[in-house]
């Protein structure tokens, strides 16, 4: 995948401790990792994952790597296999070759969730902490409709601030932002036509172990 190589990893904005480059990938790497999706979702189909209490979440998803993301009312944790109890598929080359630019100095992900928001679909402020070594980034690649991001601190409550991601734009969240609360407050339905249905893909890469 050529990377759009001009940005020379100096992010275009910095909110709340999270380095976003915008427009990181190009319409016609979008596309490609749109399809590499389409082939983890014919192997891992996407599906709707319920709350603590049983709510389905607004936001459905699937998964490639080693590990994938379930939530239902034991709680939120990563799992070996599928609900259908088929092992994930590997991470597209398209996508680690992001993750290689993003975190070099990283291990390689072993968990690549993607997250499709439909129409409506939303994601609380939340921190990503079900990884066993907070030292590693979290890389977040944004496809599709535009979403409006909040971000937050280290600790619930407080001030926050907020920014529109577009498709293709890549968010960095390491270093002292690690563990900032973070969500998706709503999206822009159909303000992008990389989705032939509509909607946006939120793929992050993450290190499980």
């Amino acid at each position: 995948m050529k990377l759009n190589d001009a940005i020379m990893l100096v992010p275009t904005v910095v909110v709340g401790g999270i380095s976003v480059f915008k427009r990181f990938l190009s319409p016609s790497d979008q596309l490609r990792i749109v399809g590499d999706l389409r082939q983890v979702a014919a192997r891992a189909p996407i599906f709707s994952p319920k709350t603590k209490m049983g709510k389905p979440m607004s936001v459905r998803l699937t998964a490639a790597g080693d590990f994938g993301w379930f939530s239902d009312h034991q709680g939120y944790r990563y799992v070996r296999q599928h609900p259908s109890g088929l092992d994930w598929p590997e991470i597209p080359t398209s996508i680690m070759g992001i993750w290689k630019v993003m975190a070099a100095q990283a291990p390689d992900p072993e968990c690549c969730l993607v997250n499709y928001y439909g129409e409506g679909a939303r994601m609380g402020l939340h921190q990503d902490r079900d990884e066993a070594n907070f030292d590693w980034p979290v890389v977040s690649v944004s496809l599709g409709d535009d979403a409006l991001f909040r971000v937050g601190g280290a600790e619930r409550g407080g001030k926050t601030a907020s920014i529109w991601l577009q498709s293709g734009d890549v968010a960095v969240m390491g270093g002292a932002a690690r563990l900032n609360y973070h969500g998706i407050d709503r999206i822009k339905f159909g303000s992008s036509q990389l989705l032939k249905d509509g909607g946006r893909l939120n793929v992050t890469l993450r290190v499980v172990k």
